[in-house]
Formats: C-alpha cells, sequence, structure tokens
C-alpha cells in the first residue's frame, strides 16, 4: 500500500467519492460522530457526502434522528440518535476530567452541578429552552451563571444525559430533555462500545493509525488499543514505515488516482479526525489551514490534497466564495473547483459568485 492507496481509501470511506446513503443519519452514523462546534459546517458536511440540502439536514437534527450534543473529545459532535447513550456511556467520565480543573477555578463542584441538573431537567421537561432561558431560572435558584459557568453547566447536563440539543428556535440552539427526544436504548458494556468506536472509526476514516484513534475518540491509548484488539479480525490492516493503518477493506483497485475536488467545511472529518494529517496537508501548510488555538478552516480539496482555503459570504440569494490558493491553479482544476463550488449552492438554495 502506497500513500496514494490510503487517499484513495479515505476519499471512498469518508464517502466524499461517492455513497450508497441516502438519508443524513445514515451518514452520521457511518462515521459515529461528526465534529459540530460549527454549526453551520457541520450540516454541510454531511449535506456534501448526501447530496442533500441544508434543510433536509436541519430537519433531522430538529426532529432527533441526529444528536448535537457533547461527546468523545469535550467539543461539539453530530451524532445519530440510536449511537448517542452508549457512546456517552463510554466517554463522559474522561471529558468531565479534561475540564475538571477548569470547573473548580469556577467554583463548580458535583453538588452544584447536581443541583443544576435537578432544576434543568424540571424546567426543560416539555419544553425547548434556550441556554439564556434556562440560566435565568437557576439565577433565580441563587446558582451564579456569569462567566463560562453556563457553558460548564450545561456541558455537564449534556453529559450526564440530561439534555440534548433542542429544535432551532429560528437561529437560536435550544435544549430538550434526552429522554423526551431520544428512546430508551439497550445499555452495552464498556468492551461492546471499545469494540463498536473502534470498528465505526477505521471503516469510516481508515487507513488510520492507533494513535489517529485516540486522538479522534479522545480515549487513552491504552482503551484505543483494546477498542483496535476486540475488532481487529473485521479490519484489514497495513504496517508502513513503522507505522500500522487500520482500515475496511473497500476492494478499490490499487492503480485507481485520488478523484474528486472538494469544497470541505471547517473541521471536517476528512481533516480533524486524524492526529498525522500530513497525507493529505503539507506539515508547512498546517498553520495556514489550522490556527494555533485548533480552528480547522474550510478547506479546498483537490485528489485527497488541500490545495487551499476558502471563505463563503451569505447576501439574500447569493453566496460569495472567496479561495485562497496555495499553489498556482491549473484551468483544469479551477473549473472543477466552480464545479465543485456549486454543490455548495444546491445545498443552500442560492447562487454562488466567485470572487
Amino acid at each position: 500500500m502506497t500513500v496514494n492507496d490510503i487517499i484513495v481509501l479515505r476519499l471512498h470511506n469518508q464517502q466524499l467519492a461517492g455513497t450508497k446513503f441516502t438519508q443524513p443519519p445514515e451518514i452520521v452514523g457511518h462515521f459515529g460522530a461528526m465534529q459540530a462546534q460549527d454549526y453551520a459546517m457541520a450540516k454541510w458536511a454531511v449535506g456534501i457526502r448526501l447530496g442533500a440540502t441544508e434543510s433536509d439536514i436541519e430537519h433531522a437534527i430538529n426532529t432527533g434522528d441526529i444528536v448535537r450534543t457533547h461527546v468523545l473529545r469535550p467539543t461539539w459532535h453530530l451524532v445519530a440518535a440510536a449511537d448517542v447513550r452508549w457512546m456517552l456511556q463510554l466517554s463522559a467520565k474522561r471529558i468531565r476530567t479534561s475540564f475538571a480543573a477548569m470547573g473548580r477555578k469556577l467554583g463548580l463542584d458535583t453538588g452544584i452541578y447536581n443541583r443544576c441538573n435537578t432544576i434543568i431537567e424540571k424546567v426543560v421537561a416539555g419544553r425547548h429552552l434556550t441556554r439564556g432561558e434556562i440560566m435565568k431560572v437557576l439565577e433565580k435558584k441563587k446558582i451564579l451563571t456569569n462567566e463560562l459557568r453556563s457553558v460548564f453547566i450545561m456541558m455537564n447536563a449534556e453529559l450526564d444525559g440530561i439534555v440534548c440539543n433542542g429544535t432551532m428556535r429560528g437561529k437560536q440552539f435550544t435544549y430538550a430533555l434526552l429522554e423526551e427526544k431520544i428512546p430508551a436504548a439497550k445499555p452495552i458494556t464498556r468492551q461492546e462500545a471499545l469494540a463498536a468506536l473502534a470498528k465505526r472509526y477505521f471503516t469510516s476514516h481508515g487507513p488510520a493509525s492507533l494513535h489517529d484513534f485516540a486522538w479522534w475518540s479522545g480515549l487513552s491509548v491504552a482503551d484505543a488499543k483494546a477498542g483496535i484488539a476486540y475488532v481487529a479480525e473485521k479490519l484489514d490492516s497495513i504496517t508502513i514505515e513503522g507505522c500500522t493503518y487500520w482500515f475496511k477493506d473497500t476492494r478499490i483497485d490499487n492503480k485507481v488516482k485520488p478523484k474528486g475536488t472538494y469544497l470541505l467545511p471547517a473541521f471536517d472529518e476528512f481533516m480533524v479526525s486524524y492526529k498525522d494529517r500530513s497525507i493529505s496537508l503539507d506539515p508547512a501548510l498546517v498553520k495556514d489551514a489550522i490556527t494555533n488555538n485548533g480552528i480547522f478552516r474550510p478547506i479546498i480539496v483537490v485528489e485527497g490534497k488541500v490545495v487551499g482555503l476558502w471563505k463563503r459570504l451569505i447576501k439574500n440569494d447569493s453566496v460569495i466564495i472567496e479561495p485562497q490558493y496555495f499553489y498556482p491553479v491549473k484551468k483544469a482544476q479551477l473549473r472543477a473547483i466552480h464545479e465543485a463550488a456549486k454543490k455548495y449552492g444546491d445545498y443552500t438554495g442560492k447562487k454562488i459568485v466567485f470572487v
């Protein structure tokens, strides 16, 4: 296997080079989880793979077929409804540990979190409320919600399985009770959860390494290694220059070249889900594509390689696209980039204008 083969397999496994799926929850379920702190870009991450519209994806989120919550690493992710409970059970403790010190600095402890959960569970029952509305209730109960306290209070409530995203209220996010929005599911063991997450990751993101998986999942290296061991017989692997890559063999002809041109969103799984991104991103360009504080910018990908960035500005019935190229772009590539941008136009229902 060569680097070229890895790129080809990733494009296919990431559902960029065609997909058999037809519904937004199927794409999200295939990945296990898709990073989603940038809500608009997270929806496009599903849309570009499916050919669905933005309203299709938002409908799936509003109805609970897809859940937006904090899971895996301490950030927002999209998760299929069927997966959210076992995934929270697997990752919640480790996420809490990651923000425990900051919580203590803010004067938050288990007692306060539990009190907040009790109040939140009562006030949100049968309703979809914004964070601000929930915080007003907590303030009336003499609980401080200033600084970052509101962020950690709500994140803890998500990790405890009390709330998840509610229906969008215009451009405002709301919270709903998880038990009201997502049907109860049969619990699974920790071993089953580790195995399920490993299989899901390497099927959708492979070829990838142990350390890629540990980074993406937020698991310890020991737990990530155990997850691989549980499903190793169901995966393929290859060792290149001392690094073992795990993947699901999709029977791609090894003579196939990486194909396709994509305007990928910020934080797309094609880039964010690997600890080592050098296969698709020139290490010299990392600071251009990823800021020092970990913001993954929208990228232009040609034949599996990042060739530039793109910005969008929505104005009435049009979307203005501003590309920034890292390399000289040939006419054929430029035409392909413009064609790729039309997909974003179809997704938003707006006309694309390049500047």
